[in-house]
């Protein structure tokens, strides 16, 4: 991970550092509620938009825990205890399925899904080849996995998939709520705000990673 002390002794002074400056912000408000940022090691959250999506989807699966939860992306075991499904093509890991979302097939009925920054991938990028149309069959796909009255919930960086931003605009993705939030200085804060404000934004500018981001919700 690093090469060579100097390299560690930045990320750690990156880290400590923003520990330090996260004690005197007031964190963010996402849907009239308030949120504090989320500082962590893996991933180098204070840089990213990790650093609201995080909170923001643990709250989600802290008010279905007593239910049948599986995450799409092993995003949240990195961060806290779980004990539900995780699907991840691509990561090893113990009690990881690796399989392609839109193959999984299982009897179980999931009361909440949830996927962090993950099916922007789908069918997009040099792992998994160029095929737009694929991201729209994963969903239906989960759907299927749904309970009665299950939940989908899943966030998505603005402007790194051209097809995904394109989808969002037309409203084909099957969102029944969308949230959109949008990163707002070099401190990596965050407002909540509309599709308008947010709807050109770029991958990668003016801020590092992703400048803007949905919360999409799907009720069966």
């Amino acid at each position: 991970m690093f090469k060579d002390l100097s390299d560690k002794a930045l990320f750690f002074s990156g880290y400590i550092c923003s520990l330090f400056r996260n004690l005197g912000r007031s964190g963010f408000v996402f849907q009239g509620k308030h949120y504090q940022y989320f500082i962590h090691l893996y991933t180098e959250t204070w840089r990213n938009e990790r650093i609201v999506e995080i909170p923001i989807m643990w709250k989600i699966v802290n008010d279905y825990k007593t239910k049948k939860i599986f995450e799409v992306g092993n995003v949240l075991s990195h961060y806290f205890p779980v004990s539900y499904d995780i699907l991840d093509k691509y990561e090893k890991a113990e009690g990881v399925i690796n399989q392609d979302v839109v193959d999984y097939k299982t009897d179980k009925k999931y009361d909440l899904i949830v996927s962090i920054s993950t099916l922007e991938h789908v069918g997009f990028g040099p792992q998994d080849g160029n095929e737009p149309g694929k991201l729209l069959r994963a969903i239906d796909n989960l759907k299927k996995c749904l309970s009665d009255n299950g939940r989908i919930a899943v966030t998505l960086p603005l402007g790194h998939n051209p097809e995904l931003d394109k989808f969002l605009a037309e409203k084909k993705l099957g969102f029944t709520e969308q949230y959109f939030l949008k990163r707002v200085s070099q401190n990596n804060d965050w407002i909540e705000t509309s599709w308008d404000d947010v709807k050109n934004s770029k991958y990668g500018k003016p801020f590092p990673c992703a400048n803007a981001i949905v919360v999409g919700i799907i009720e069966k």
